[in-house]
């Protein structure tokens, strides 16, 4: 709800601070005063369109300043929007909006002091004010809005939230879907170069270790002939070619004699001699290995060859998959496993489309069922509104809720029928109008300007007042054709609107039947500042009040004073309850 508004330097206004408070607020005054310049002040920080001719001759810059108390019922929607942009306030119940218009063009909005977009700015005044005038920032005459107005008004919030989670799920399963479908090709060719490598990998029959044991190989087929010089020489310094040169056999046994003899004759050096023993069976147990090995090696060119292939085919695949034979042999394995996952991808898509197919069904049923309560809410909700209407002399006025929907192979079963559908499900809902009786009916979008579209406003705020959570509700021209009966009655409904609590009401009016509701009453005059017009606005006391309502009956007679007292009288005992009010 608005508290407080700024104007400096915007049209005739030099500079102006309204508070405004909660309740019913009325704005008189007389024509081209500038009443209608401060809704279009208001207008500008709700992102209305700016215009370098509202700047106040002489200055360089309009500005206007707004601050918005948030109420409970859609702070949690302000806020949502407001840290989307990061432009949250250190308060959460208070709202900060500016803009300026400068005579160079240049346009600047701010909300909460921060510089943002103007579709910012008016998203967040969208959620904010509904301004009846011009019509440029009604909520009621934008269609979209309808639907969920008719299900607020109808109860139906659980049954559309229930509805939009099935129909959010079903469309996690259509993109699961279409990421197959899409990647068709590309999965294919994807299979193709998998089972390539899984192929290749298991062709080669790869061991861990093996590589280290091949080329160990390679080295010994390719020294051969070195190898059996090198072991023929070891053996014959250990057992002896002929009796010329002895062995390093005879050599040690010449030396176990030596200590045998010698054990013999200091005991204590019984240990040397078990040493020398233990040296002449570690060179036993060489010479015979050295034996088998030199049986062993032999000169196997075709062996070499195939080491040498093996260790190429290693190393190929290290190129590819990894630089040791367990990297190889993981990739492998991710490769089938990956492999075995994408084969699975034509099962998941036959199961999607069955799953896809009974979601369309279930969301068809909860759509067909939704739509019928929406239609029964539509005709209580019209004869809600044609009473209202019928209260504001606007007797033989219908009002309608237009459903349509559009038919599509893929939507949703309703019936024998397939729908497109959202997460509101098949319908789409229009409010339609016929002021006079024999006019067809019409979206309320193409009714005429004026004071009677502003009563059917009024008729469809008032019906809808329990659901509607726009805070501020202002009306200009309401009283645009309209007598002092009506007007009581008009002033009635609008003191009501604002009694619930939900709304903040401000109304532009020439009509005193209709003032004398107000909680507030603001009077707006021109005035001179040296050799300027300016705007000049004062709240009004009690006395203020009469004098007022008397000018606007006509004169400041005593008997325009007492019908002011009179409408004042009957608007508190209204209020009070003690008067019971007259319906048309």
């Amino acid at each position: 709800m608005i508290s407080e508004l700024y104007i400096k330097d915007f049209a005739i206004i030099d500079e102006l601070r309204m508070q405004f408070a909660p309740g019913f607020t009325v704005l008189t005054g007389e024509t081209g005063a500038g009443k209608s310049i401060i809704l279009d002040a208001v207008m500008l920080i709700l992102g209305g369109r700016a215009d370098t001719t509202a700047v106040r001759a002489g200055s360089e810059t309009a500005y206007v300043e707004g601050i918005f108390t948030i109420p409970d019922y859609n702070r949690d929607a302000i806020m949502a929007l407001l840290e989307s942009e990061g432009v949250e306030g250190s308060d959460p119940d208070t709202l900060l909006l500016a803009r300026e218009v400068r005579l160079n063009g240049r346009n600047i909005c701010r909300v909460n002091g921060r510089a943002v977009t103007l579709a910012f700015m008016s998203e967040i005044g969208d959620g904010l004010v509904d301004i009846h005038g011009q019509g440029e920032h009604l909520s009621l005459l934008r269609p979209r809005s309808h639907l969920p107005l008719l299900d607020a008004y109808a109860g139906l919030q659980a049954e559309r939230k229930a509805l939009g989670a099935e129909v959010r799920a079903l469309r996690r399963l259509e993109q699961e879907l279409a990421e197959l479908k899409r990647d068709a090709r590309n999965i294919a060719q994807r299979i193709d170069m998998l089972a390539f490598q899984v192929s290749e990998i298991d062709a080669a029959r790869l061991e861990a270790g093996e590589e280290e044991a091949l080329r160990a190989e390679r080295a010994r087929l390719g020294n051969v002939e070195q190898l059996m010089e090198s072991t023929a020489e070891a053996l014959a310094l250990l057992v002896g070619v002929d009796d010329e040169m002895p062995s390093a056999t005879d050599l040690l046994n010449q030396a176990e004699r030596a200590l045998s003899q010698l054990a013999r004759l200091d005991t204590a050096k019984e240990s040397w001699l078990e040493r020398l023993e233990g040296l002449t069976s570690e060179l036993d147990e060489l010479t015979a290995d050295l034996r088998y090995y030199e049986e062993e090696l032999e000169f196997n060119p075709k062996r070499l060859g195939f080491v040498e292939e093996r260790l190429d085919l290693i190393q190929g695949l290290k190129r590819k998959y990894g630089d040791t034979i367990e990297e190889i042999l993981a990739w492998g394995q991710g490769a089938r496993r990956e492999l075995e996952q994408i084969e699975h991808n034509e099962e998941r898509s036959e199961e999607l489309v069955i799953e896809i197919d009974q979601y369309l069904r279930r969301i068809g049923e909860m759509a067909q069922a939704l739509s019928e309560k929406r239609r029964a809410a539509a005709g209580q909700l019209a004869l809600a509104v044609e009473s209202e209407l019928a209260d504001l002399n606007m007797t033989g006025a219908r009002f309608s809720v237009d459903f349509s929907y559009q038919p599509d192979g893929g939507g949703a079963y309703v019936g024998d029928a397939r729908l497109a559908f959202d997460n509101t499900g098949v319908d789409r809902a229009e409010f339609l109008i016929s002021t006079n009786p024999g006019e067809p009916l019409k979206p309320m979008a193409r009714v005429a300007s004026g004071g009677e579209t502003s009563r059917l406003m009024l008729a469809l705020k008032t019906a809808l007042a329990r659901v509607d959570e726009t805070p501020t509700l202002i009306f200009d021209e309401i009283d645009q054709g309209i007598g002092g009966r009506v007007g009581d009655v008009v002033g009635r409904k609008l003191w009501e609107l604002a009694a619930q609590g939900e709304h903040q009401v401000v109304v532009v009016t020439h009509l005193p039947q209709l003032a004398g509701y107000g909680d507030s009453h603001f009077h707006v005059s021109k005035g001179s500042a040296g050799a300027r017009t300016v705007t000049v606005v004062s709240r009004l006391d009690e006395p203020g009040r009469v004098a007022e309502l008397a000018a606007m009956l006509g004169t400041q007679d005593d008997s325009a004073r007492h019908g002011a007292q009179s409408i004042l009288q009957q608007a508190a005992r209204t209020k009070d309850g003690t008067v019971e009010p007259e319906r048309r």
